[in-house]
């Protein structure tokens, strides 16, 4: 079993994981790649947003910011409480507006508190990370931020072109891991800002559960990209920090990224 393991870590690709779909930590805004000066709304949400399924409560953040040039800004007093409408629920989660000014890339990321899974009783932190530019022009999107665990984009994370692939690199404490299993979530639920819930999923999710890819011996994963959209990957349990309130901890690496389709 040790060395069916380690062969299967190895593999890169698409397997099938578990019948239930998967939590995903929201960083929202609707665009990715801005022109002028401006101000962008966020939303904050823990959710489901490929079949618009429970929304989890949202406890107070511990930290939001965005990285610019190698200044860490700190964002957490913009955040206000909202309450989101799922299709099933209704949840706490946050809503924020950020000034954007300077060329460049904005590397957002969210460290939420640990949330309380009942029906596995353990806790789960998703560690998130989304991108924004201003201007096109490309500074700093493919380096590593110091988060405890953290996916490292190796494709330009606002413009995948849809029908390309996407790869990533997925650091704990720095250190790539090996045979980190990826959940892959498409965003078919886009949330509607106004009113604070999502609209309508535009896609159905796959038979046969979540979709996973495994990080290969660089710590690497690929998938291909299907469709034009916002795609998460979140890698699973890799974070340095294992337990909470004397609880098992998922700590998860979560990364958002935007794709297009050629026109």
């Amino acid at each position: 079993m040790k060395n069916l393991k380690i062969v299967s870590a190895l593999l890169l690709g698409l397997i099938v994981s578990s019948p239930a779909l998967a939590h995903f930590q929201l960083v929202y805004t609707p665009e990715v790649n801005i022109e002028r000066p401006t101000n962008l709304p966020f939303r904050l949400v823990f959710t489901h947003p490929f079949e618009n399924g429970h929304t989890m409560e949202m406890g107070t953040p511990e930290e939001f910011v965005y990285y610019y040039k190698g200044k860490k800004v700190d964002l957490k007093s913009s955040l206000k409480p909202i309450t989101w409408t799922g299709s099933s629920n209704q949840a706490s989660a946050y809503a924020a507006d950020v000034k954007i000014k300077r060329n460049g890339d904005y590397i957002f990321t969210l460290t939420p508190s640990p949330y309380y899974e009942k029906s596995e009783d353990i806790y789960i932190q998703q560690i998130t990370k989304s991108f924004v530019n201003k201007g096109g022009i490309p500074t700093e999107w493919n380096e590593a931020v110091g988060l405890p665990t953290e996916i490292v984009p190796l494709n330009k994370p606002t413009n995948v072109l849809a029908g390309s692939t996407f790869s990533g690199v997925v650091l704990s404490n720095g250190k790539p891991v090996v045979g980190a299993e990826i959940e892959i979530e498409y965003m078919a639920a886009v949330p509607d800002l106004k009113n604070n819930k999502p609209n309508k999923p535009t896609v159905e999710p796959m038979p046969g559960g979540a979709v996973v890819a495994i990080t290969d011996a660089r710590g690497v994963f690929t998938f291909g990209v299907p469709r034009a959209g916002f795609w998460g990957f979140a890698a699973l349990g890799v974070g340095p920090v294992d337990s909470h309130n004397g609880k098992e901890l998922s700590q998860d690496a979560v990364l958002w990224v935007r794709a297009y389709d050629m026109k």
